[in-house]
C-alpha cells in the first residue's frame, strides 16, 4: 500500500499550482458534479450531524464548497503540497496531512464523507479497506458521495491519468464494494463528459444504516 500512495503523493506534489489553476472554478463547468454534491451537502444538513470530511481534497476548492453549503467540512490529502496550498488559499478553513485509509477522525463522528475522483488511484485489492475506513468514521445515517471514472466492462481497467496511474470501475462493481462495507447505494448518476478516455464518469451517493 505504502508504494502507491509514495507515487501518488509525489506526483500530486509536483502539480500544485497547475492542479489548482485547473479546478478553481470549483465544479462551475461541471453541472453533474456541482448538483450531486449540493444533494449530497442537503442530505447531510438533514441529519443534523454537519460534520464532514473531504478525503483527497487537494488544493481544497470543494472543502470550500462544502462549507459554503453549510457544513463543517475539513479537508485531508497525502500531499503535502496540496494541504499548504490549501492552506494558504483558504486559511479559515482546516486542512490536514492523511491517507483516506487511516484519517485522523474518532469513530461515528461525521454526518458526510466526499470522495470526488479521490479513490481512483487506490489499486482495486486495496480499495475495501479504503471504504472500511470512510464507514468507520461515519456516524449511523451519515452519507458517502463518491466519483469515478467509470467503465461498461466487467473489470476495473488501469489507465494513464494525467497526474499518476489510475483505474476505472464498472458502476455495478464498485456499488457492490459499497455494499460489501456497509453502506446501502440509494442515488447514482452516470454521464458521458465527452472524454477522451471515452470513460463515463459516475457518482455514488450511500449511506451508512
Amino acid at each position: 500500500m505504502a508504494e502507491h500512495q509514495d507515487e501518488t503523493k509525489a506526483a500530486y506534489d509536483g502539480v500544485v499550482e497547475l492542479y489548482a489553476s485547473l479546478f478553481a472554478d470549483r465544479l462551475e463547468t461541471h453541472p453533474f458534479s456541482r448538483n450531486m454534491i449540493r444533494t449530497f451537502a442537503e442530505l447531510v444538513r438533514q441529519t443534523g450531524n454537519l460534520r464532514a470530511a473531504d478525503v483527497g481534497c487537494g488544493p481544497g476548492h470543494l472543502t470550500a464548497m462544502l462549507n459554503e453549503l453549510g457544513l463543517d467540512a475539513r479537508g485531508f490529502d497525502l500531499s503535502p503540497g496540496m494541504v499548504d496550498h490549501a492552506r494558504r488559499a483558504r486559511p479559515a478553513l482546516r486542512f490536514d496531512e492523511a491517507t483516506m485509509e487511516a484519517l485522523p477522525v474518532g469513530d461515528g463522528t461525521l454526518g458526510g464523507v466526499l470522495a470526488h475522483y479521490s479513490m481512483i488511484h487506490t489499486p482495486p485489492g486495496e480499495v475495501p479497506a479504503l471504504l472500511a475506513e470512510q464507514v468507520r468514521v461515519l456516524a449511523p445515517g451519515g452519507l458517502l458521495l463518491v466519483s469515478f471514472f467509470a467503465t461498461d466492462g466487467p473489470e476495473p481497467i488501469s489507465f494513464d491519468h494525467k497526474v499518476t496511474p489510475a483505474y476505472s470501475w464498472p458502476a455495478d462493481r464498485f456499488a457492490e464494494l459499497l455494499a460489501g462495507a456497509g453502506l446501502v447505494t440509494f442515488a447514482r448518476l452516470l454521464h458521458d463528459p465527452a472524454s477522451e478516455r471515452g470513460f463515463l464518469d459516475a457518482h455514488l451517493l450511500a449511506r451508512r444504516p
